[in-house]
């Protein structure tokens, strides 16, 4: 099955190179023109993706007929070769070599190709593949730190494609494959999603009549037709949704380290968002967070500029290669005599000698044209006019208005590009400018501090006071429990040791360190180590899960009780699913070591490890 799963992985690179090839050999400069009768309208030239810039609109029908595909099909395969090939070429590379299967590509190609800067998306695509080698990694487990990679490198970008993202919120309806069946989709944020399906699962939890056989799933399908279509006269008791929300100091500083809102990663801004809506955090003072900004922008938005005439020399390289290389390829088929519409002369002897000739001038409308004896009697000249003639019978006259329109096109097609080429231009400085302001300034200072000490170093006065009252927060109110302090190891992410404001003072008064729970006495953990060990584990720990510890039970004894101690050292945070096949299923072992490394032996002999997530 391994041995399968690697072919197919090398012959769908191999595809991915072949679709390219063939991409290649149908370039855009051959399709109709802007201006031109037939071309391809602004708004969907808009549309394609940019990686099909340079390639005809025509591929796709070739690669339908080749393929025996759709047209949606084959414009997607398309985008998902020359991706591939020119985005992300270790990607393509490890799928080659049988490192990666299929299913790996979509987490890749949804989270690392859009990533704008080549450098900061080769960065995050080499870490992602050494991250992978000689782990079981499932594509939903990819997709994660694909995400949490993403967050912390191109937050700019990452910031911006939230907010258009925002945009998009709402609901829609579409069928099921099972006729009678729909699916209703709500596409939110992650901490309103996390919140709602939180509060629907409290609510199911809250019906528990005899007899009553339904599913938790569809228990909260009839809570939501509930709470939507009969509030008043549904009984369910009021809920409280829950959220466990892990950001580090940087990310609550102003800095863009990523957070986590029930397990899933999100940016930095939304974290702090949902902190000031709970009241944990105050309105950030534009002096605080964005000192050196421009007023009314910030990190990800385009600064005021001037604009500035400036040569092409200046340009980004990238964009002056394409700019040659459209250049070029436009040069070479007008010299071929490819360019133009369905009025184009015929690449004929008569229209190029006429063209040649010294005393050729170009035809004036307003003049009656007349050959002259010579004209007519020349042995190499065109055919004398015959009854009727007129000038638009000959090829030549038609060569030279199709010239004069060609050129007119280029002339338009030069205004536009120069147009284009400045507006990158003055794009490309403003971002610089606004990224140059937003380094120089308090937030962004805690994103580039090496350490959260430094990152505490580098916040202002208020900024700091800001962290200490929400970490003084108390339980109640909005708050389910008290904001804990994950101290954690800076190089490996590990924790080290879960506390909060309170305990923290206390020990430092006392001189003492910090240090995970003590072992409890008896079979259940106490509150603190039960607390840091789902701290530390968050998710199940066995290869390939990311279900989340269940909030109550499922934490595993390595050595069972008594002979084993209930310890951070002997306890494992599992699924209910993994629990079980744990303990029942023939065959497998588990074994735990001292450092959170848990090893996973399967009947067949096959053996993972995963270690606790990184904070």
């Amino acid at each position: 099955m391994q041995a399968a799963d690697r072919e197919i992985a090398r012959q769908t690179a191999l595809r991915a190179r072949a679709v390219a090839d063939f991409a290649a050999s149908c370039p855009a400069s051959a399709d109709r023109q802007p201006g031109q009768p037939g071309a391809m309208s602004a708004e969907r030239r808009a549309a394609r993706p940019d990686v099909l810039a340079d390639v005809s609109e025509w591929a796709a029908q070739e690669l339908v007929v080749g393929l025996s595909i759709s047209t949606q099909a084959a414009e997607s395969l398309l985008v998902r070769s020359l991706t591939l090939v020119h985005r992300l070429p270790g990607t393509l590379a490890a799928l080659e070599s049988g490192e990666l299967h299929v299913g790996h590509l979509w987490p890749m190609l949804d989270k690392v190709a859009p990533i704008a800067d080549p450098t900061r998306r080769a960065a995050v695509e080499r870490e992602l593949l050494e991250w992978m080698s000689g782990r079981v990694t499932t594509p939903a487990q990819l997709g994660a730190k694909a995400r949490r990679l993403g967050l912390a490198r191109d937050a700019s970008d990452e910031a911006n494609r939230l907010a258009r993202a925002l945009r998009r919120r709402g609901v829609s309806i579409r069928p099921d494959q099972q006729e009678g069946m729909a699916l209703l989709e709500v596409l939110l944020t992650v901490p309103e999603a996390q919140a709602l399906l939180d509060a629907l699962g409290r609510c199911a939890d809250t019906l528990d009549e005899p007899g009553d056989d339904r599913t938790r799933g569809q228990k909260m399908a009839d809570c939501l037709l509930d709470l939507a279509l009969r509030p008043d006269e549904h009984e369910l008791s009021p809920v409280q949704a829950q959220l466990t929300v892990v950001a580090g100091v940087r990310s609550m500083l102003g800095g863009d380290a990523p957070a986590e809102i029930g397990g899933e990663p999100v940016p930095a801004q939304m974290v702090r968002a949902l902190a000031r809506a709970l009241g944990l955090l105050p309105e950030p003072d534009p002096a605080d967070l964005d000192a050196g900004t421009p007023a009314g922008t910030a990190r990800g938005a385009v600064a005021p500029y001037v604009l500035d005439e400036s040569s092409v020399e200046s340009w980004p390289e990238a964009v002056r290669a394409a700019d040659e290389r459209w250049w070029a390829e436009v040069e070479a088929r007008a010299l071929r005599g490819e360019w133009g519409g369905e009025d184009d002369p015929p690449a004929d002897d008569q229209a190029h000698w006429w063209a040649s000739e010294p005393g050729f001038e170009p035809w004036d409308d307003e003049r009656e044209w007349s050959p002259s004896a010579e004209d007519r009697s020349s042995p190499d000249g065109p055919p004398a006019a015959g009854p009727g003639s007129s000038p638009e019978s000959f090829p030549w006259k038609r060569a030279h208005r199709a010239l004069e329109d060609a050129g007119a096109a280029l002339l338009g097609l030069d205004r536009a590009l120069g147009s284009a080429r400045r507006a990158v231009h003055d794009a490309g400085r403003a971002d610089a400018l606004d990224e140059r302001a937003w380094e120089e300034s308090a937030a962004g200072r805690v994103s580039t501090a090496r350490s959260d000490l430094e990152a505490l170093a580098a916040a202002s006065r208020p900024m700091r006071e800001a962290l200490a009252a929400l970490l003084d927060a108390s339980g109640g109110g909005s708050l389910v429990d008290r904001p804990r302090i994950a101290v954690v190891d800076e190089l490996t992410g590990a924790l080290l040791a879960l506390t909060d404001s309170t305990d923290l003072r206390r020990r430092v008064a006392a001189g003492s360190g910090l240090a995970p729970p003590a072992p409890s006495a008896g079979y259940r953990p106490g509150r603190a180590l039960d607390r840091f060990v789902r701290a530390r584990d968050r998710r199940c720990r066995f290869p390939g899960c990311r279900r989340r510890v269940p909030l109550g039970g499922e934490l595993d004894h390595d050595r069972p009780y008594p002979q084993g101690p209930t310890s951070a050292e002997n306890l494992t945070g599992y699924c209910t699913g993994h629990h079980r096949g744990k303990h029942q299923a023939p065959g497998w072992r588990h074994v735990l070591a001292p450092d959170g490394t848990l090893t996973v032996t399967t009947p067949s002999g096959l053996v993972a490890s995963t270690t606790p997530p990184p904070y």
